[in-house]
């Protein structure tokens, strides 16, 4: 009996053991599809980024909040920061080739860092006075931006033939650039989308500059913009890492094989059919 009793301990741990290991075991199968899951979103967000250049917000939010079921403030937090890395590394590039224009960004920044701020206090008073149903706002603002964006870059080309747009140097536009960068940094800070394609389009429309360094500076402006927007997000608690990091981690060669397959494909074409698709999607949620 003596025996027993003092094996009796040893039997129970054993058996803890075995039931901690079966608990890691099930988790573990439960968990991993999900995380594979994410990283081939994200090597599908990077291919479209790669492709047509559209920002990662416009691309990453609809199949974020269709796809994954993610409420529409986390959505937003995570695709700020999944933004905000993404564009570091093509921002040393260009830095490293010197084709950013830093007065330009400089200009952008000014406008987009307060708006941002403006973008962030507003979601969060909307989700004090509204609870949970502020995700219900979210998505109806987003549906809006992802019909009325990709619709305005269809028609862009008509639109600066029919007003007969003069470009000018960014020097003679700063107070207008500051403007841009207010609009887009306030959507920013709302939805996470405006940071590559509201700014870029603007720029191109209205600025007399090579597109090289248009480019180049609005991906430098935007690793401003997206890193404020998703630290004011972490505070907000609408950051999900265990999101991101899947997402980031798919995103690195997707964007690579993005990149390739522009030289392939007609990029004319296959932007046209990427905005269809977004403007679906925002349609999809306006009538959700």
């Amino acid at each position: 009996m003596g025996g027993d009793a003092a094996a009796n301990p040893l039997r129970r741990k054993d058996f803890s053991n075995l039931a901690f290991e079966f608990r890691l075991e099930v988790e573990y199968e439960d968990v991993m599809p999900l995380i594979v899951g994410k990283v081939l979103i994200g090597a599908f967000v990077g291919v479209l980024i790669g492709m047509s250049g559209m920002g990662g917000g416009v691309a990453l939010l609809p199949i974020l909040i269709f796809g994954l079921g993610v409420p529409a403030l986390t959505a937003v937090g995570s695709a700020a920061a999944f933004n905000a890395f993404t564009k570091v590394s093509a921002s040393w590039i260009h830095w490293r080739n010197k084709t950013v224009n830093w007065s330009l960004v400089a200009a952008l920044a000014a406008g987009s860092l307060p708006g941002t701020l403006l973008g962030a206090l507003l979601l969060g008073h909307l989700r004090s006075v509204y609870g949970s149903e502020v995700n219900t706002i979210l998505r109806t603002f987003i549906g809006v931006l992802l019909v009325c964006i990709p619709a305005f870059l269809l028609i862009q080309g008509r639109i600066e033939k029919f007003l007969a747009i003069k470009k000018r140097p960014a020097n003679e536009l700063y107070p207008a650039i500051v403007i841009i960068g207010l609009i887009a940094g306030f959507l920013v800070g709302v939805s996470s989308v405006g940071s590559g394609s509201v700014i870029m389009a603007l720029l191109l429309t209205f600025v007399q500059s090579s597109p090289v360094v248009l480019v180049a500076s609005d991906i430098a402006h935007a690793v401003a913009l997206t890193g404020f927007a998703s630290l004011l997000d972490w505070h907000l608690g609408m950051v999900d890492m265990s999101l991101v990091l899947p997402l980031l981690i798919g995103s690195i060669p997707g964007s690579f094989l993005g990149v390739k397959l522009s030289t392939v494909l007609p990029g004319q074409t296959l932007r046209f059919v990427l905005y269809l698709i977004l403007m679906v999607c925002g349609a999809r949620m306006l009538w959700a």
